[in-house]
């Protein structure tokens, strides 16, 4: 179990991180390519995660 909750706080990091990346460098006039490179891999690992949650909650037989 805890290495789900690992898995979320990578996940959130590498967005913020993302974010502050594409912020610092779009005020410096550089390009922004590595923001928005941690910002889609952190989509994605929500995506998965999201969908491994899903899997493993809907084999849970919850009251019945």
């Amino acid at each position: 179990m805890g290495i789900f909750v690992i898995y979320w706080v990578i996940a959130v990091l590498l967005f913020v991180i993302g974010i502050v990346q594409v912020i610092i460098k779009a005020v410096n006039n550089q390009p922004v390519k590595s923001g928005l490179k941690l910002i889609i891999a952190s989509v994605v690992m929500l995506v998965i995660g999201a969908g491994a949650c899903a899997v493993i909650l809907s084999n849970l037989k919850i009251g019945h």
